[in-house]
């Protein structure tokens, strides 16, 4: 018996350390890349294009890429349109998919469950993007205008099913309560079920401002004034069409490609270090708010 759990605890051993071992690996091998894109970013553009092989402190450390980068008008510009997106975007669609899933948490409600069916169906099949194009730009007039990039995605399907769940697992006898007391639907809704919901709320800003933080697709298909350009619009044209030369301007031909390499760099943790920053206030109600928005009972 003690030999059993002798060889039982040397293999446990064995299995936590080759675990945490081949953890430590993982973490390594995804914090790399973006590790290496910071220390890229901060470092001399002549040594970074000579360097070879891994990269583990700043080559000649230096700030003159992010220098570059905000001189630049179109990103602070995207800045501006992004946070105006982000921020705008994020309360209309708390604000939408909350009427949504109220009315389909509610008993009573008539055809709850054919409705239910069809927003589900739209998970699986939609119209296409050149029906969606005509919608926004021939039908609702919304083409070349942030609101062409807010409005048609106000509800996104997976998060009202998550939300509506939520609801759904609110005592009835609260609701009962506030109707009692003369309380409308509006008021319940406000003042009861989402204060009851605040950690899958907070889950639905995560998953709704990650959205329109990244979203570009949108942008260059709705925009033509480059004035309304987001941030990750602006990011699809340095990295993909390299368009720093302007950024580079005042670099030789020769060195023009070199600085390039770290504006490339410094624009990407431009765009990308807002949401890391926000990302660890919000996780905490992470696995919480999808818990219960996910299992009904």
């Amino acid at each position: 018996m003690l030999a059993n759990r002798r060889e039982r605890s040397v293999g446990e051993s064995v299995f936590q350390i080759g675990n945490i071992l081949f953890m430590i690996v993982m973490v390594v091998i995804t914090l790399y890349p973006f590790f290496y894109v910071v220390v890229s970013s901060l470092s001399d553009s002549h040594q970074l294009v000579s360097h070879t092989g891994l990269l583990l402190l700043p080559k000649g450390f230096t700030f003159g890429a992010y220098e570059r980068v905000f001189q630049n008008p179109n990103v602070l510009t995207g800045y501006r349109n992004t946070l105006l997106i982000v921020v705008g975007g994020t309360v209309l669609n708390l604000f939408m998919t909350s009427l949504g899933a109220y009315v389909l948490s509610r008993k009573g409600v008539k055809w709850a469950k054919y409705i239910t069916l069809l927003i589900v169906f739209t998970m699986f099949f939609s119209g296409g993007l050149i029906p969606m194009y005509l919608l926004v730009n021939n039908w609702l007039h919304l083409g070349n205008s942030l609101f062409a990039l807010i409005v048609p995605g106000l509800i996104s399907t997976w998060n009202l099913i998550i939300l509506r769940t939520s609801f759904e697992a609110i005592p009835e006898n609260l609701i009962e309560s506030a109707r009692i007391d003369g309380a409308n639907d509006f008021t319940i809704l406000f003042r009861v079920v989402i204060p009851l919901s605040m950690s899958v709320m907070a889950v639905m800003i995560l998953y709704y401002g990650v959205a329109h933080w990244n979203a570009w697709f949108g942008a260059m298909i709705y925009l033509r004034d480059r004035n309304l350009f987001p941030l990750q619009l602006v990011l699809r044209e340095i990295l993909i069409q390299n368009s720093t030369m302007g950024m580079a301007a005042d670099a030789s031909a020769m060195d023009a490609e070199a600085v390039g390499e770290s504006i490339k760099y410094a624009t990407i943790v431009v765009a990308t270090l807002p949401i890391l920053v926000v990302y660890p206030f919000l996780q905490k109600y992470f696995v919480k708010g999808v818990m219960i928005g996910s299992i009904k009972g």
